[in-house]
């Protein structure tokens, strides 16, 4: 038998939206303090997530980051078409990215280089990554 109740659940909540104010990173000096906000706290996430491999880190949620370690060894047309998808994959994750398009690829004789366009709700920019494959 499933108790019964007078209460009644009221949807007098709102829901606000995290602002992505951060820390800035600044590897080269030390002492530097500072935040970054808006599109440029996204590009920085962006460059976070690229440069972490998914799984490899315990620290980080399953979520987090991209797989490309083990696209080493296979053909270059399906490695960039995984490429793609792992990136497109890893971005949306973050809910201040709208979408990932205009892939470009330049191929060398171990690394394909990608180039992408990152649309934000605080602007659109340019992104590029070097893979080895």
């Amino acid at each position: 038998m499933i108790p019964k109740s007078n209460f009644a659940i009221q949807n007098d909540f709102a829901v606000f939206e995290q602002p992505s104010f951060t820390f800035k990173l600044n590897y080269q000096d030390e002492n530097f303090r500072g935040f970054v906000n808006n599109l440029d706290a996204v590009k920085q996430a962006v460059y976070l997530i690229l440069n972490t491999e998914r799984y490899e880190y315990l620290i980080y949620d399953w979520d987090y980051g991209v797989e490309f370690s083990d696209l080493i060894g296979c053909e270059k047309n399906y490695a960039a078409a995984e490429i793609e998808r792992r990136i497109t994959e890893a971005l949306i994750q973050d809910e201040r990215i709208k979408a990932v398009e205009n892939f470009e690829f330049e191929f060398g004789k171990k690394t394909i280089t990608v180039y992408f366009l990152v649309k934000t709700n605080f602007g659109d920019f340019e992104e590029q990554r070097q893979v080895k494959i």
